[in-house]
């Protein structure tokens, strides 16, 4: 480095690991194009820090969800909010990326602007304005001022709905194809003996309260009619002893497994999977497996959906994430009280079968990798730095 180069300094504010994974890889990708250039401020997790980031306070303080867990929590998720923006106020950023988790990190952001308005924001991961309150797009526009999406269809939402400028940088699992993707043998032929179901009920306590038994029951009745079928279930390490302990009763006994390498080696096995809603179902889209998505809704959403019906505020006929960015549904979903053998076995046997609705799932998620893949054939990461860059080139805003 000359005299002459300048220095940047860079404000992060992270909530979960998810973000502390894109964080990391937003960094290293930065700290290639402007090696020993970049000081890093704010929050993060343990890969940000291997990137040269000092996080203010260990994540976990704040990585929650659910109202009940939120409220328990919320004296002290106010105060780091408020310890944050003091932080990064008094660091004086070139620019503050703000990462996922918007009840943390939008609130963080808010009180940015106002007290220190010069400092530019990017956001990273939109909000799912799509399909819930979206007001939040025009909210957001006065305190984001670039936002980096991950969805391809989320820039057109937020133009329509006069949010932020957003740019799509890709998802990170189009750029995880090997893990996902099974090799010649790895998934056998539905005719090659044994059947293979996924079962995933999610990663966080709340959705595994409430689904977890449902599954099981779900599953004693498909073992009748689909006998000596394997079930691989994927258990995040923090809740493995929790669903070991809530599925030694059951009639059909699952098969564990734990760790990335594990799930995914499930992932390039299955023939079909029953998941809860999330990010999980474009993970197995991803990787071909057709699927059944289920959600129930906990007792304040519940009230939300309620009121949904006089005053509606979602914009989009699904809630899984592969129908959305395809455009049409042809991922079934179940919710609340849908969630029951009665419903979901008949379709269950219909993806663990050579039928007309399987085959429409697989040919559909074909279609995702031409949707979702950059055109320039740039990374997740570089994407998202040159954004980043773009911003720092600028400057301050005056």
């Amino acid at each position: 480095m000359t005299g002459g180069e300048r220095m940047f300094k860079i404000a992060f504010v992270v909530g979960e690991e998810s973000g502390d994974l894109l964080g990391s890889r937003l960094m290293a990708s930065l700290n290639r194009v402007l090696p020993g250039r970049i000081t890093y401020c704010g929050l993060g997790g343990e890969r940000m820090e291997e990137q040269g980031l000092k996080s203010l306070f260990d994540i976990s303080d704040i990585a929650v969800m659910g109202l009940t867990a939120v409220l328990a929590r919320l004296p002290l998720i106010v105060k780091r909010v408020y310890q944050t923006v003091d932080a990064v106020i008094e660091a004086n950023p070139d620019v503050l990326v703000i990462i996922d988790s918007p009840d943390f990190t939008h609130n963080v952001a808010k009180r940015v602007r106002k007290r220190a308005p010069h400092i530019p924001v990017i956001g990273y991961v939109s909000p799912s304005v799509w399909a819930w309150r979206p007001g939040r797009a025009k909210k957001m526009s006065v305190y984001v001022d670039e936002l980096l999406a991950i969805l391809p269809f989320e820039p057109e939402v937020h133009r329509k709905l006069g949010g932020p400028r957003t740019h799509y940088v890709g998802h990170p699992l189009i750029e995880r194809l090997e893990e996902l993707r099974s090799s010649a043998g790895e998934r056998p032929a539905l005719t090659d003996g044994r059947k293979t179901l996924l079962l995933l009920p999610g990663s966080r306590g709340s959705e595994v309260d409430r689904l977890l038994k449902d599954f099981g029951q779900t599953l004693e009745v498909l073992d009748r009619s689909v006998p000596d079928l394997e079930i691989l279930l994927p258990a995040v390490p923090r809740m493995e002893a929790r669903i070991r302990a809530e599925t030694a009763g059951w009639a059909v006994q699952p098969e564990i497994v734990t760790g990335n390498a594990a799930k995914h080696a499930a992932f390039r096995r299955a023939h079909a999977a029953l998941a809860a809603s999330g990010t999980v179902s474009l993970e197995l889209a991803i990787s071909g497996v057709p699927m059944a998505i289920c959600y129930r809704l906990d007792w304040f959403y519940r009230r939300l959906k309620d009121i949904n019906r006089i005053f509606p505020f979602a914009s989009v006929s699904s809630m899984v994430l592969p129908n959305i960015i395809l455009g049409r549904n042809v991922v079934p979903e179940f919710l609340d009280d849908e969630v029951c053998p009665e419903k979901l076995v008949p379709v269950l046997e219909s993806l663990l079968a050579d039928t007309q609705v399987r085959q429409e799932q697989v040919s559909a998620f074909s279609e995702l990798d031409t949707i979702m893949r950059l055109p320039d054939g740039r990374s997740q990461s570089e994407a998202a730095a040159a954004v980043v860059m773009d911003v720092l080139t600028r400057g301050k805003a005056t």
